[in-house]
């Protein structure tokens, strides 16, 4: 029983770094999001105080290009990141399926248990009943 509930513990623990990292993961998309918005403005204003909108322009402003690229990057990093929490997600699932299996089989053991120690205990007062009864036919 002791290796079960060492397993139980092991299961626990994965389930939580599961969790964990899906977490980070998610916790990453968001600050990227937040991140390609802000690219987002900074080269629409860079666009407006150069008065060119036209990344082919020759004029077209350094920042903004640089920003741009920036911007694609996070965005590639972004769809990157969602294979990863699709892939965290599912590894979650099993992780919590492992879990719950083995909480169940445990449980089911302390039951076998229970109802083990529960006939013994019912022989036991089988059996004094039974004393009582033939001592009370003896006197």
């Amino acid at each position: 029983m002791k290796s079960r509930e060492t397993l139980i513990r092991l299961r626990k623990f994965q389930v939580d770094d599961k969790r964990r990292r899906t977490a980070q993961i998610e916790s990453m998309i968001a600050e990227f999001d937040r991140m390609t918005v802000d690219l987002e403005r900074e080269i629409k204003t860079e666009q407006d105080r150069a008065g060119i909108n036209d990344p082919a322009h020759f004029a077209y402003p350094t920042y903004a290009k640089a920003a741009t690229q920036r911007r694609e990057n996070l965005r590639r990093s972004i769809d990157d990141l969602k294979a990863q929490l699709d892939e965290a997600k599912a590894q979650l699932g099993e992780a919590f399926e492992e879990l719950k299996k083995v909480e169940l089989l445990n449980e089911r053991d302390l039951a076998s248990e229970r109802a083990a120690e529960n006939a013994i205990e019912q022989r036991e007062l089988d059996s004094i009943g039974i004393m009582r009864i033939r001592d009370a036919a003896r006197a």
